[in-house]
């Protein structure tokens, strides 16, 4: 296939791939209704967690996690490394701005997460073992993201090429954008810790 092409696909089936909310599905299936009612009204793993549903919470990270590993992994395999990147940034783009949802999605990070795992593990999973220290030293899902897809781009240093270096940071930068409420919450001592129902959080 033409190398253009290659990546055009890869971005159109990165981006379809990433776009499908799967947090949404899941709670209206437990007969929560719309998660982007509850809590923060994020459709990611964390606000999903606040219902205090553990497993559908568990069940939401697995699966966003993996439609960004998929997403990635059929790209790399079919089409090349270079089109398996595109299609890992696009994955997480899908995420947060889903046409099926008037493109207001989630904030990427287990997109994220999956998506460096997929195309470099070792990276991937340093990014990983960074949010879990984080995550149970100071119980801020949000600090716990920031402080790894900020270390992200330093362990594809390490372990991948420049072209994984550059999507790394592209995704640390949408992360950033996508959680500057977070940080202004951080900043005040006002974020929700991990754990809180919605009834708890702001």
């Amino acid at each position: 296939m033409d190398p253009v092409a290659a990546i055009a696909a890869a971005a159109v089936g990165g981006y379809l791939i990433g776009s499908v909310p799967f947090s949404l599905v899941l709670t209206r299936l437990a007969g929560l209704g719309d998660i982007r009612a509850i809590g923060s009204g994020n459709i990611g793993a964390t606000n999903v967690l606040r219902t205090g549903r553990k497993g559908l919470a568990l069940a939401t990270l697995v699966l966003d996690s993996g439609k960004g590993a998929i997403a990635a992994i059929a790209a790399l395999f079919l089409l090349g490394e270079l089109p398996g990147l595109v299609a890992g940034l696009l994955a997480v783009i899908g995420h947060n701005f889903p046409v099926w949802l008037g493109f207001k999605g989630g904030k990427g990070v287990a997109t994220t997460l999956g998506v460096l795992l997929a195309v470099s593990w070792p990276a991937g999973l340093a990014a990983c073992v960074t949010w879990l220290l984080v995550a149970l030293s100071f119980r801020y899902s949000s600090l716990a993201a920031l402080t790894a897809l900020a270390a992200a781009p330093f362990y594809a240093a390490i372990w991948a090429t420049g072209a994984h270096v550059a999507v790394a940071g592209l995704l640390t930068l949408l992360a950033f954008a996508r959680h500057h409420a977070n940080i202004r919450r951080l900043i005040k001592g006002e974020e929700p810790r991990i754990g809180k129902k919605m009834s708890e959080a702001p």
